[in-house]
């Protein structure tokens, strides 16, 4: 039991020192590193959830619109596509 607690003292705080001073002092007071970690990990996979979902209505939301360039549109409808690509989303080919 001893050895269990020391290694999960050294977990929790290899965790703990990873974050910035701001999340240090939200999450330093988790009890264990599986509590810790498990918190950060709702926290982080909710947020991720989100962007994915922010990027997808920025996609579907996308207009072409008389009072911009034409390449202005381009370069944002680019960024979207770029972004969607870091969030490891494809679009499909509906006639493959």
């Amino acid at each position: 039991m001893d050895e269990w607690g020391h290694g999960d003292f050294l977990c929790k705080n290899y965790i703990l020192n990873s974050l910035s001073d701001t999340l240090y002092n939200v999450y330093s007071s988790a009890k264990t590193a599986r509590v810790l970690w498990e918190s950060l990990e709702k926290k982080y996979k909710t947020e991720d959830a989100g962007l994915k979902k922010f990027i997808v209505g920025k996609y579907l939301e996308f207009k072409m619109v008389d009072f911009k360039t034409v390449m202005n549109q381009v370069q944002e409808f680019q960024i979207i596509l770029h972004d969607l690509h870091a969030e490891g989303m494809k679009l499909a080919n509906p006639s493959k």
